[in-house]
Formats: C-alpha cells, structure tokens, sequence
C-alpha cells in the first residue's frame, strides 16, 4: 500500500556553502552529504589553474506520512511530482550590524566597554545604513526548465557584490553556490582588526531556501531550509572534536526536543571523539606529539582501540583516566592543563576567564561518564554508509543534516568559522536543526549599541531569523579574521620553560596550524635501499621528516595589521590538507597521512618556521604612540629571544586584539 505524502521538507535543514575563486567550468564540488564520506583524492579542492573551488550546498525534498515517517525523496524523475520551485534569498549585513569581540552570552562580555558594543561603520547614520546591507533578495528557479539564478544585484555603498547563484540539476535537487571570496573596502581603507573593519566587506552570506513542490497536482509548501555559505575548510577531512552537529545535538536534548540515547556505543558514541583528537595530529604539532602516531594518547593503535572498547572492569582504570583528564571547569577553571587544548569562548591573553578553554558539550560529557563507568555496547548503533544514497531512505533526511553540520566548528565562538554564539539558543529554531524563519516582517531597530541584556532579551534578535541574520556575527572580512587563528599565543611574560608554541589552539580542523608538507612526505614515502646500506640513516630520516610539521601561515609577513592585509589576497594561495597514501607498505607509518598541498608562489617559498611564536604585546595598544608601541614590541622580542631559544624570524610580535578584548579602545 502506498504511503500519502502529507508534508515535505527540505534538507539539510542547515546547508553549507563555502566560497572560493575558481572561474573554470568544474570550479565547485557539492559539500559533504554522510558523515562517514571517504576523503577526496588530491587535488580535488583546488582547480588545474591552483585556485580555491567554491564548495556548493545541495538540498533535497522529501515527503513524510501522517505519522512523520519519511515516504521517499521527491524528484523531477518521480512520476507523482509536476514540478519543484526551489527560492532561495542570500544576504550579506556584517557591514550594518555590531561589532564582534566576544559571544554577548557568556559572563565575560559584561566587561566590555561601551563602545564595544557599538554597531560597525557607527558613521554611518540613519537611512543610509541601508546601503551597508547587501542584498540582492530573492532568486527561484524550477526543476521543470533548469536555470541558473545569479546573486549579482546586491550593493554595499553602490558597489555591486556578487554573492553566488542557485541551479537545480536534472533530478531537480537544488545547488546553492556562494560568493568568489572577494574581500575589499568601499573608501579604500586598510584592515587594522581581526573582526571588525569598518567600510570592509566580504562575499559570505547566508539566508532561507524554500519550494514548492507539485505532487499528484496538489501544490505543497515544504518545511524551509537555511544556506550558510562561509569561508574555505583548509582541512577538510578533519573533524574538531565538538562539531557543530555536537552542539545542536546537544542544545535539543538539553532542551527536550531530541532524546537522549537510551544506549551508549563506544562505536557510535565514543570513538569518534578519540579519532577526533588524533586526526588533529595533521593540523596541529601539540596533537601531534600527544595524540599521533604512536604518541601516549594514540587511541587508534589497535591494542589500545581494543582495551577503550573493552567495557569490562579490568580496562576501567584506562578509561576513568582518559575521562578524568578532559576539562571541567568546576573542577579546571581556567587551568589549560585538561583537554583539549583548544581555545574557548572567553580567550584573552594573560587568561581572565574559565571560559579560556574550551570544553566537549554535555551530552558528549555525559556519554564518556557512562563510558568510563563500563556502561556501554561495543557493536554499531547508527548505520554508516559513506554515501547517502547508499542508505535507507528513512535515514537520509537525517544523515544529510548531520553530514553539512559535523564538519562545521563549535570549537570556541570566537567568533568562529561558519556561524556563532547565537546557534546554540533555542529560540532560533522551529524545529531540531531547522531555523526558524521571520517572513517579510522587519526586524526592529536595536539601537546603536547591542548590549548583552538587549541581545539576549524576549524582543532580541535571538528567535525568528531573516536573509544574512546568521553570518552578520562574523568577522568583517572573514580573511582577517582566519590570519589571526594561530595556536599558543602568549605575553612575554609568560614564556619560558613551560610555554608551548604550539598549544593551545584556534580552530585547527578548518585553519590548520602546523602541517606535514609534500617535501617531507615524499622523503617519508621513499622507501629505504633494499639493500640495507645506511638503511638506519635512511629510516632515520624518514622519522625526523614525519613529526616535522611547518607553519601553515608561515607565508605571512610583516607586523599583525600588514599579515592580516596580505590574507586579503592570499588566501587561495595557502595549502589544503589533502589525505595521501603511504606505499611503501613497512607498517613503520601511518598508512594514509594528511599532507599539506603545496602553497602558490611565493608562499611556497617561506621559511617552515616563520610565524611559531605568536606574541601578544598588550603595551602597544591603539592608544600607545607608533613610537612607543614599536620600542614595546621590540623589548618584547627581545625578551623572548631569550626566555624561548627561537630564531628572531620564527616570532611574529604585535599588538593583537583577537586576543584582547578588555583593551584600551581609541
């Protein structure tokens, strides 16, 4: 008997779309679709010409019963469907919205100054605000005559901004490409800010995706979607160990809108975030002398493996200890010895908060308790398949969510990478995942300044959402924001026998930190002379060459704001992390490694080591003279030569307000 199709919706509920500056015919590839996809051969983010390929977001429909239970997926090919209108609304308003220095929701955003909550561009007065909004409105397009629909009418300052297009494909699913990760200002003004460059703007944008789709001639409103379209994933087959998908997932149980697992599997549950913390070894040098290959805490050697998913009392010990050393902040503070060491929503140097690190979510908290007390099955709860149309249809709808969620960060909010702080409010959402969409109603003017209390109100901008409501948080461009996400940042003070360049970190899964390059994998790859001569010398080399790992902003230059500029149009020329097999089959290293594609001219020709040492000089904030602040940072360089043994060249020292947000403000 066939099932009626009572209600469609659209997924993935959240789509993601990432810019890029290809202009070839094959300059996009479609976003991930299952959270289990194999990873991309080399070269497959990158075009012939070395240019950054745009990453599309697709969106399907599908329709549900009088019960809830998916029926199929509707498409152009299904002789029940006449016709799918797909329309899609993209905007840019980072330009006309608040500054960004902290997430207004944790306590420490109450210690900012006042004026630190003022809009960007604060100028920029009354009517004219508007034209700081780029937006194009609406485009739509039908599954019956496919088109291509361009973003290319929105203007900031009467400068026209391209933001992408939508298309459908022969089946009559849904394509949404963002914009070529074009960056600039509207008076020709330098960066001088990792967040908030005012008369800048940029080509991200995010906004509804909603159809209609025409079955049995009965016309159906689907339960609409969201596009975020953001910067480049420059790791992509790497996850954080708290993914965006782990923050909703939680935010919903935590809430009573989703359940909470009645059964724990370490497959499923747990191993993914141990996996997580040693896949940070390509990103990361710190992960990597802890949780790499043969590292102390290498969870992936099988031995190990099969003691963590031993639930019996003889590996309690093993587990409890592996628990235990993950952060609480009852317990922890701002104390960065727990793991991870990854940086958190209240990140400023010296730290000033408990917020410094960050911490796994509850529900993933709750499941490694369990975990560690041996309450839990070793066997698969959750079937994988790497391709979604490879799974049963009623778990499609479900996979494609969790797919374009569980390579987003929720690492530190800071502001982030995709989207920010207000994700993780459930006010924002009609349903799990689902944002919940304001309509043609204008939002209300909050004023010129956008306090804590205001924005975290009943009448705040925390509930119904419209066309560029989730990207206007991030930074302004994004690119400065990017060249500011280093790890082990310090003061001078600070430095010494404990300090590690290396740890803690800012979003290594998307801005890598330190990498394995192609020289040194090709060194590790080259099999040893079969013959045995200078055989230890050979296998040493290959091991020295394995834990080597560059800087991958190593081909900035210059002080903070001239480094933060030349991201403005470098940023294609930076290496992806791409996965390459090891051939030479002695088992002596890991048989897939994630390796650096090499940087575009002349970045490919930077020192390895340039930019380590990420020095913060609070003295040389914008109210000291140019004067001033250089003897500042020069005695701070100089203190650090000696306290720390690096070169001069491997210290990049400034003034950096990512990591100040309680400075003096001119």
């Amino acid at each position: 008997m066939t099932q009626e199709i009572v209600r469609v919706k659209i997924h993935p509920a959240i789509g993601v779309a990432r810019v890029g500056n290809s202009t070839s015919e094959d300059g996009f590839f479609i976003g991930p679709e299952s959270p289990d996809q194999e990873p991309k051969p080399p070269g497959y983010y990158k075009d012939a010409a070395g240019a950054v390929k745009r990453q599309a977001a697709r969106f399907r429909i599908y329709g549900y019963d009088q019960h809830g239970q998916v029926v199929r997926e509707l498409t152009q090919d299904d002789p029940d469907v006449s016709e799918i209108a797909w329309t899609v609304h993209l905007a840019n308003k980072k330009a006309a919205w608040y500054q960004f220095h902290l997430a207004l929701d944790i306590p420490d955003a109450r210690r900012l100054k006042p004026e630190q909550y003022a809009l960007r561009n604060f100028d920029v007065k009354h009517d004219d605000r508007h034209k700081l909004v780029i937006d194009p409105g609406p485009r739509t397009v039908f599954a019956s005559r496919p088109a291509t629909e361009r973003f290319d009418t929105g203007k900031i300052m009467e400068q026209t901004v391209y933001l992408g297009e939508i298309l459908t494909q022969a089946d009559g699913r849904l394509l949404i490409l963002g914009g070529m990760g074009a960056s600039a200002s509207y008076a020709n003004q330098p960066v001088t800010t990792f967040a908030n460059n005012d008369t800048w703007y940029d080509d991200t944008s995010d906004g509804p995706v909603t159809a209609t789709v025409t079955v049995d001639g009965k016309q159906m409103v689907a339960d609409p979607a969201w596009v975020v379209v953001g910067p480049p994933d420059y790791a992509p087959p790497v996850k954080t160990v708290r993914t965006l998908y782990d923050l909703l997932e939680d935010l919903f149980i935590r809430t009573g809108r989703l359940p909470r697992p009645q059964q724990i599997s370490f497959s499923d549950d747990i191993e993914p975030i141990l996996r997580r913390f040693c896949e940070l070894q390509w990103v990361n040098r710190g992960f990597a002398a802890q949780y790499g290959w043969q590292g102390p805490g290498y969870f992936l050697d099988p031995e190990m493996l099969a003691r963590l998913a031993d639930n019996s009392h003889r590996n309690r010990e093993l587990r409890r200890q592996v628990y235990t050393a993950l952060r609480d902040y009852d317990r922890d503070g701002p104390s960065p010895r727990p793991w991870p060491w990854i940086y958190g929503d209240g990140m400023a140097v010296p730290a000033q908060s408990d917020l410094q690190h960050m911490v796994l979510s509850s529900t993933q908290q709750w499941k490694l308790e369990r975990w560690a007390a041996g309450d839990f099955v070793s066997v698969h709860r959750r079937a994988r398949h790497a391709d979604v149309d490879q799974a049963l249809v009623a778990e499609q709808p479900g996979t494609l969510d969790r797919a374009a969620l569980d390579y987003c960060i929720a690492d530190a909010f800071h502001p982030g990478c995709e989207i920010t702080w207000p994700v993780r409010h459930d006010t924002m959402y009609a349903e799990p995942f689902r944002i919940q969409h304001r309509g043609a109603e204008p939002e209300r003017d909050y004023g010129e300044h956008l306090t804590p209390d205001e924005a975290l109100s009943r009448s705040g901008p925390l509930y119904a959402q419209g066309p560029g409501d989730l990207t206007r948080w991030m930074a302004v461009p994004w690119q400065t924001d990017t060249a500011s996400c280093r790890s082990g940042y310090e003061v001078a003070a600070d430095l010494g026998a404990r300090y590690s360049p290396y740890l803690p970190a800012f979003w290594p899964a998307q801005v890598p930190n330190q990498v394995l390059t192609q020289d040194d994998f090709a060194t590790v790859n080259t099999a040893p002379d079969s013959s045995g001569t200078g055989r230890a010398d050979a296998d040493l080399e290959r091991s020295t060459a394995f834990e080597h790992r560059a800087v991958w902003l190593r081909g900035l230059k210059g002080n903070n704001q001239q480094q933060l500029q030349q991201m403005v149009t470098d940023w294609p020329k930076l290496g992806i992390v791409e996965v390459r097999d090891y051939t030479v089959g002695d088992g002596k290293f890991p048989e897939k490694m994630l390796v650096e594609s090499r940087p575009g001219a002349p970045l490919d020709q930077a020192p390895h080591t340039r930019n380590l040492v990420n020095l913060h000089v609070p003295q040389a904030n914008p109210q000291a003279s140019p004067a001033e602040a250089g003897r500042d940072i020069e005695r701070a360089v100089v203190l650090a030569l000696r306290l720390t043994g690096y070169e001069r060249e491997e210290i990049s020292a400034d003034f950096i307000d990512k990591v100040d947000p309680f400075r003096p403000v001119q």
